[in-house]
């Protein structure tokens, strides 16, 4: 059976939080897997709260540096913010 960890995050995360990133740090923390990522404290809850691909970001990076996960994290996160991947804002025309 191959080990499916990703120089030291798994792969099922990995994969997960570029869709759910919020529901896969919370399955991520409960399965005890954070311990060599980061550090117990407050500002890493409070940006997971907040922005969540931020800290998947952060934690990609200081796990493997520059790698082809990070950089597919990074576009679904300019995806994610740029408006291009659901809802789309409707303007209303105002009539002069």
């Amino acid at each position: 059976m191959t080990d499916m960890h990703t120089l030291g995050l798994p792969f099922w995360f990995l994969v997960l939080s570029l869709f759910l990133p919020r529901i896969s740090l919370l399955v991520l923390y409960l399965q005890g897997h954070t311990g060599n990522v980061f550090v117990i404290s407050f500002v890493p809850v409070i940006i997971a709260l907040l922005v969540p691909r931020i800290l998947i970001l952060f934690w990609i990076y200081t796990a493997q540096g520059l790698s082809i996960w990070f950089l597919i994290h990074a576009v679904g996160l300019l995806i994610a913010w740029g408006g291009f991947g659901g809802s789309q804002l409707r303007r209303r025309r105002s009539d002069l």
